[in-house]
């Protein structure tokens, strides 16, 4: 009698279990398509985001710059954007970086290459920086990565502050891109803060 009950009370179990995974499993696909949904969010739609969030945020750069990535096909939300934007910040600054690092092995002058030499010291320092903000973007720790973002946008305005005087800064236009990118960085992380 005992083992009667109990199969049917796991028969009774079965007949409210299985119908409930299946509803479930033929609701999955609906409720994994609702979330991407919500979350989802285009390069356009972000860079808007971005713009109002940070000022210095140009809504037409932040546009070219992500959309020419073709990792921004893998970037679907205002997260996943930051991060691609930090990394191409971190790429800027490394090139700038070599770049200086190239220029100051070929001057001559003294005083110039003392110039590329701060400025080589700023752009590391400033890669170091983006690389600890990329490492809190990825912990979603948006606080301390915008302030990083922050700080790193330094390194451009006090390259040029160096050449001062100059006719002539040898890395200007590696100078505003590297600033632009670290800035449509911030607007993004300041942008998915909110």
């Amino acid at each position: 009698m005992q083992e009667r009950r109990h199969r049917s009370s796991t028969a009774a179990a079965m007949g409210v279990v299985l119908p409930a995974a299946l509803g479930l499993l033929l609701l999955a696909p609906c409720i994994a398509q609702a979330a991407t949904t919500v979350v989802t969010m285009g390069i356009e739609e972000a860079c808007r985001k971005a713009a109002s969030a940070h000022a210095g945020v140009s809504y037409d750069h932040c546009v070219s710059s992500l959309a020419s990535d073709a990792r921004s096909r893998d970037a679907a939300d205002l997260h996943k954007l930051a991060v691609l934007a930090a990394r191409m910040a971190v790429e800027h600054a490394a090139a700038t970086e070599a770049k200086i690092e190239g220029l100051g092995e070929v001057e001559e002058a003294p005083h110039a290459r003392a110039r590329l030499n701060h400025c080589l010291d700023l752009y590391s320092a400033a890669a170091d920086v983006l690389r600890d903000a990329l490492d809190n973007l990825n912990a979603h720790v948006y606080g301390m990565a915008s302030q990083q973002l922050a700080a790193a946008l330094g390194a451009a305005e006090s390259c040029e502050d160096v050449w001062k005087g100059e006719e002539r800064v040898p890395v200007a236009a590696h100078d505003r891109e590297y600033g632009r990118m670290a800035m449509v960085a911030l607007g993004l992380t300041t942008g998915a803060m909110a």
